[in-house]
């Protein structure tokens, strides 16, 4: 997802929501009856003159409103007061020049998956929402796409698919394609040509005083858009690389084990699939821990997939050390790249990708193997923490992701203000649980315990990589942007100049 934010305006006398009977109203009769306002302090008439006809404003109480302010994870979610859903580039615009106009929090919204704890802080403001800038355009070369800030993953894969083309994206159909790259972005092809953001070759950008602007990479700017890019704008459209299909077909093994064998999987994933840092580009692992009843009644299992590019059948090579484990289940698979999410569970029907209402926390952490002592520890609280009959953190998952990384490392280490470029695997507790104050406290304590533990087996001391688009929230800038002073400066500097008021710091704080 891409989620913008502002830092909550400290003074100002927060706004009671006023119980008006307003679905959704175009902004040329808002502009009508200016009155009509769901909260003090925003004009809503005012606003509404400033924008496009194809552009609407959303008052609390509405289907709509419900709706474009739903998240993927109920834990300190935002509450703005109005939703103003774009029309076109220029209405985001006008919206950030009202807000800073008028001191007015703002949080740009184009998916719903953000989890940062940070969210919450906005109990007041507009959300600006995105969705309907969807345009794609395909240059006549077919070298590059212009694609609008609302499209999601599965929108871009397709239309590409269709002309015969690829880019990099994210994995996940539902999520929004510019919301994970700027925050660096991983995807299935970054072995081959890096993250998502690593493709972009312009962008238009509103900034926090409201001013719309293309960059590239002659701007200052351009270096932070691409790994801390929600601090420093609202990104309404990019123009980033696309690449001839070369290999349509793609394999899966989906290879379970009971929790006794962790280590003897996780030493063969470090040998045969890492093998020290030279995994091949068309190899990708992830593991799931999670609950299935019908395997193991009392603990979770470990869910491996081994996924291969340009193949029918994953390479035995690959495999075959994991048969020789005794897994519980084999499952192979073979089709094209579009049938990778609903393999790995995450397709737009995939529970994944639903909302129902449950909080989600994450609490990622970056590695260069799979230090199974480390893990062992982990599994040993985890497995206990979410089984047994009428667990509340039953549907949780250990997310483990080893995706080919070459491409990701052979860029330089200070080419973007994404920090982590060496590491190898990102892993995640999350933990599933329908909201409950009483729990949350436990929650951030167990899911921070379970990464503590991981973190043992790096050897970084307290030095931990945090990808920012699973933060759980309270990691803080050097976890997600990197620990050299240098780097902190220059975010420091980027944000001194062009949001100099945090308009934009909801959502991974520089500072």
């Amino acid at each position: 997802m891409q989620t913008h934010g502002v830092a909550t305006c400290v003074g100002i006398a927060w706004a009671v929501l006023l119980a008006v009977p307003i679905v959704s109203c175009s902004p040329a009769s808002l502009s009508d009856n200016s009155t009509r306002t769901p909260a003090k302090g925003i004009d809503v008439g005012k606003l509404a003159r400033f924008l496009s006809p194809t552009a609407k404003i959303l008052f609390p109480g509405s289907t709509d409103f419900t709706a474009y302010t739903a998240r993927w994870s109920n834990l300190e979610p935002p509450t703005p007061s109005i939703v103003v859903v774009a029309g076109i580039e220029k209405d985001v615009s006008k919206t950030v020049k009202f807000a800073f106009d008028y001191n007015i929090p703002i949080l740009a919204y184009n998916g719903h998956h953000g989890t940062h704890t940070t969210l919450g802080k906005m109990d007041y403001g507009i959300e600006i929402y995105l969705p309907q800038l969807n345009t794609i355009t395909i240059a006549k070369d077919m070298t590059s796409v212009t694609v609008g800030g609302g499209v999601n993953v599965k929108t871009l894969i397709d239309t590409l698919w269709e002309a015969g083309k690829q880019a990099v994206t994210g994995w996940c159909e539902c999520v929004s394609f510019l919301g994970p790259a700027l925050g660096g972005g991983h995807g299935w092809l970054q072995g081959h040509h890096g993250l998502i953001s690593d493709q972009f070759l312009s962008m238009n950008v509103v900034l926090a005083n409201g001013d719309l602007k293309t960059i590239d990479a002659h701007s200052d700017m351009w270096w932070g858009m691409r790994g801390a890019g929600h601090n420093l704008g609202i990104v309404t459209s990019v123009t980033t690389k696309i690449y001839d299909i070369v290999s349509p077909n793609w394999a899966i093994e989906t290879i379970i084990f009971s929790g006794d064998k962790l280590k003897a999987v996780y030493e063969a994933a470090n040998k045969d699939l890492l093998q020290n840092g030279t995994q091949s580009s068309d190899i990708h692992n992830w593991s799931y821990w999670q609950n299935d009843a019908s395997l193991d009644p009392n603990n979770p299992v470990i869910i491996m997939f081994v996924v291969q590019e340009g193949v029918d059948v994953v390479d035995p090579r690959y495999t075959t050390p994991f048969h020789d484990i005794g897994p519980l289940m084999i499952t192979p698979q073979s089709g094209t790249y579009k049938d990778l999410a609903a393999w790995t569970g995450i397709a737009k029907e995939s529970p994944p990708c639903q909302d129902f209402g449950l909080n989600n926390p994450r609490f990622p952490i970056y590695l260069n193997e799979y230090n199974t002592t480390a893990m062992q520890k982990a599994w040993d609280i985890y497995a206990p923490a979410i089984s047994g009959e009428n667990n509340p953190y039953s549907l949780s998952i250990f997310m483990w992701e080893d995706y080919a990384t070459a491409g990701v490392r052979a860029r330089g280490v200070k080419s973007t203000a994404f920090a982590f470029r060496q590491d190898l695997i990102l892993a995640a507790p999350l933990i599933i649980y329908a909201p409950n104050k009483a729990r949350d406290l436990a929650v951030e304590q167990l899911g921070n315990k379970l990464r503590e533990l991981v973190q043992e087996g790096t050897g970084r001391g307290s030095e931990l990589h945090a990808y920012v688009n699973y933060a759980y929230g309270t990691e803080g800038p050097e976890a997600w942007y990197g620990y050299e002073p240098w780097r902190q400066n220059r975010l420091r500097t980027l944000k001194k100049k062009y949001d100099p008021k945090g308009k934009f710091s909801f959502y991974g704080p520089i500072a």
